[in-house]
């Protein structure tokens, strides 16, 4: 294994080592910054957290590509440590392992002029704000776009399902459970069945093309006078399916007497195959032994935050296989994050070459 390699995989181990779940990114976004230096990139945090690592373009900036991942995790304590090759460790697939990637394809790769390259570690993705994500979109207008998450080295995302999150309440006077009145939990959960048979209704075979709605949190208490019973409910969203519309009929459907919080808005969106991004990663697969794999995912990434605000050419690409996601047996291979420094570090190249070739030369 040669040097750039050996620190590409120590920058993983390092990052992965650090807690950042969602709200307590700070620490790792130091690492993140202090790696980004040592690699030659001009690092900084910016206002909402977010880590940044510039390569800036030679001359005057013509394009910019943008390779966005999330630096946050969900909550939970893996044990950290390699055996056999590979990492294990909270993050290490959702979504570190991909960042780690960017960080050093960009200090490989080879540019050509007026093309610059910026890899964001972005916060609160695995939150229903996407804060990090939210505050880029509105300050960046690249060219094209990477996302940073699990494909698998051999994978490329072309789209991701929407979301919508509700949290439903139901409060009412303490009786006893042999009387004939359904208790507020019963009212829930009634409420909560018509729901799923509504959204059902008109399912696709297709997973990526139906609704999912699954129940998250389920609380019910008392206090000997009143009970309360809460619920905090799930939709994952194909394309055509807005998440305000299906607030109005979750709306319609909801008897008085059950409160409702809708949050979490994020529609689906679905890049097109043959973009420039697409076809250069999908390329620098085959040019590295593998056969590129298309995917569309059924979860939410900041891929849907920016995608449609953007409007450049997007793909999501990454090492780890995403089945391991959030799951207390979070690992990596690190050949294959190798590998997907490669990848990744072609189709940069790729993409940068083609955005200048396409750009009109100026009459003298």
């Amino acid at each position: 294994m040669n040097p750039r390699d050996e620190h590409d995989i120590q920058m993983l181990i390092d990052l992965v080592s650090v807690r950042s779940v969602s709200g307590e990114e700070a620490r790792a976004v130091e690492v993140f910054v202090g790696h980004a230096r040592l690699l030659g990139l001009n690092a900084s945090v910016d206002a909402a957290g977010n880590g940044i690592a510039l390569r800036p373009a030679i001359g005057n900036e013509t394009h910019r590509v943008v390779l966005l991942g999330h630096i946050d995790t969900v909550p939970g304590d893996s044990p950290v440590g390699v055996t056999d090759g590979v990492l294990h460790g909270r993050g290490a697939v959702d979504a570190k392992g991909p960042l780690a990637a960017f960080l050093g394809s960009a200090a490989r790769m080879t540019l050509p002029d007026g093309v610059a390259v910026e890899v964001i570690a972005a916060v609160g993705e695995e939150t229903p704000d996407s804060p990090g994500a939210r505050y880029i979109r509105d300050r960046r207008s690249p060219a094209a776009c990477i996302i940073g998450e699990p494909s698998g080295w051999d994978g490329v995302t072309l789209g991701y399902k929407g979301r919508l999150l509700v949290e439903a309440g139901c409060e009412r006077d303490w009786s006893h459970t042999a009387g004939a009145e359904a208790s507020a939990a019963d009212t829930l959960h009634a409420w909560w069945s018509g729901v799923l048979g509504a959204v059902g209704s008109d399912n696709a075979v297709r997973l990526f093309d139906r609704v999912q709605a699954t129940i998250q949190r389920s609380s019910a208490d008392n206090d000997g006078m009143r009970e309360i019973a809460g619920m905090t409910c799930g939709f994952r969203l194909p394309p055509g399916v807005a998440p305000e519309e299906l607030e109005s009929s979750v709306r319609t459907m909801t008897p008085d007497g059950i409160r409702l919080r809708f949050l979490g808005h994020t529609p689906a969106h679905v890049a097109d195959r043959s973009n420039v991004v697409a076809r250069a990663l999908t390329t620098a697969i085959r040019e590295h032994g593998g056969s590129p794999r298309p995917k569309l995912k059924t979860g939410t990434a900041d891929f849907n935050i920016v995608g449609p605000a953007w409007g450049c050419p997007i793909a999501a690409y990454g090492p780890g296989d995403s089945a391991l996601d959030h799951t207390p047996d979070e690992r990596i291979e690190l050949a294959e994050f190798v590998r997907s420094i490669g990848v990744l570090t072609g189709a940069v190249e790729t993409i940068a070459g083609e955005l200048v070739s396409s750009t009109p030369l100026l009459a003298e």
